[in-house]
């Protein structure tokens, strides 16, 4: 999930209401109805299956994927979090494609059908490995350029590849704004009350946590869906088509070295350094860009606290009532931000 240290005040802050009021001069009148809210929601749930699965060498990986959309098409790559899976998009990517975009939805490494060619391959869940595995896909597919979207996971890798490979960017989707992890800032202590929405990072960072996903991921993760989109109906049918991902061999040890790396509790690699410390010097982002804050981000929502991040052409949008899997709970306005940032 996104990032402790930039949205831990936002777990502990409330969200304020607004109202609206209405005046004339002269005679009094009934004020009239504000307009309906506009259902962020509609048309969730109206796709059950994301198609066949396809495979590229991706560097480390046997990436699968699946693609949708003419092969002709301006390319789109949709990228989830955790603890998702392309399913995020299923809603998503139909939309794009009848736009005419070929869209691109990897499962990342440890997930669904994705595996590592060697078993001497280092299990590393760090943010700069996972942005390198898109890279490499963009490379076996022979993409030069793509638009990006993406949330948690997903919307960091998203911020990095912008960030370190400006030139593989048209434009890019970024749920929660500004993720990239800092392993420096992630060491200092934030309110108890912050503390205690990340309590998984510590669980993780024990032998005991490492057995329990192990042993309890399907419940486990469905319980994190539950706390991070409170207000989302999804259903089991929904939730289960998204955990058979987690099956995969190396999930849960890429999942267990991303939390414990981030609190600087296990080591990165040294081919990943040059672009961690690159990141670290503060990397900004120049391609064009459209945020997207939601309740999960709480207080940060407005998006004020990373737009200095964004240095090129710039839009932030909020998506009230909607939780963290925002692509899958809110699709036609995630889709439409998509097709926005294609044409900024």
């Amino acid at each position: 999930m996104i990032s402790r240290r930039r949205f831990g005040q936002a777990f502990a802050a409330g969200l304020a209401a607004s109202s609206l009021a209405a005046c004339s001069a002269g005679t009094p009148a009934a004020a009239p109805a504000p307009a309906p809210a506009p259902d962020l929601r509609a048309g969730s749930g109206e796709h059950t299956s994301m198609g066949p699965v396809k495979h590229a060498d991706a560097g480390v990986l046997s990436m699968a994927y699946h693609e949708f959309g003419p092969a002709t098409g301006q390319p789109v790559v949709l990228l989830h979090g955790w603890p998702y899976d392309p399913y995020s998009y299923v809603d998503v990517a139909p939309i794009l494609a009848a736009a005419g975009h070929r869209v691109i939805v990897p499962y990342l490494r440890g997930y669904g059908p994705t595996v590592f060619k060697s078993a001497d391959t280092v299990r590393n869940g760090q943010q700069t490995a996972v942005a390198l595995d898109v890279v490499a896909l963009l490379d076996a597919l022979k993409i030069d350029k793509a638009v990006f979207g993406g949330y948690d996971w997903g919307g960091r890798t998203v911020d990095i590849i912008a960030a370190l490979w400006p030139e593989r960017c048209t434009a890019i989707v970024a749920v929660s704004g500004y993720i990239v992890t800092n392993l420096k800032a992630n060491q200092q202590p934030l309110a108890p009350a912050a503390e205690l929405g990340w309590w998984y990072q510590y669980y993780f960072a024990t032998e005991r946590g490492r057995a329990g996903y192990s042993a309890n991921r399907h419940d486990f993760n469905k319980l994190i869906w539950k706390n991070a989109s409170p207000a989302w109906p999804f259903d089991d049918s929904t939730y289960d088509r998204s955990a058979a991902a987690f099956d995969n061999p190396d999930h849960v040890a890429i999942v267990i070295h991303n939390y414990r790396w981030r609190l600087s509790l296990a080591p990165g690699e040294p081919q990943y350094e040059a672009y961690e410390q690159k990141l670290a010097a503060g990397a900004t982002i120049g391609v064009p860009s459209i945020t997207i804050g939601s309740d999960f981000d709480g207080a940060a929502k407005d998006g004020k606290a990373y737009r200095a991040k964004f240095t090129g052409k710039y839009e932030h949008r909020i998506f009230d009532g909607i939780g963290h899997n925002v692509p899958q709970e809110a699709p036609r306005p995630f889709a439409q931000a998509i097709l926005d940032a294609a044409r900024m």
